[in-house]
């Protein structure tokens, strides 16, 4: 059985849609921190610094996305 590789068409909606997946991840964190939302998971409140660590992560995975979508 033969497997074929996407075409180049896909691979660029795919990595567009990552880069916006990751941007909008970004972006949710950068208004949580300026809003000051709390954020509890599992009864564990999560500080604001996860989420500045959160946005380089995010708005560095989306640049990279976007960068592999250019070259």
């Amino acid at each position: 059985m033969l497997h074929r590789l996407p075409s180049t068409s896909a691979k660029n909606t795919i990595t567009n849609i990552a880069a916006a997946l990751f941007a909008s991840i970004g972006l949710f964190h950068l208004v949580r921190i300026f809003k000051g939302w709390e954020a509890v998971i599992g009864g564990v409140a999560i500080p604001l610094w996860a989420s500045w660590l959160a946005v380089f992560v995010a708005f560095y995975l989306a640049f990279k996305m976007y960068q592999m979508d250019r070259g």
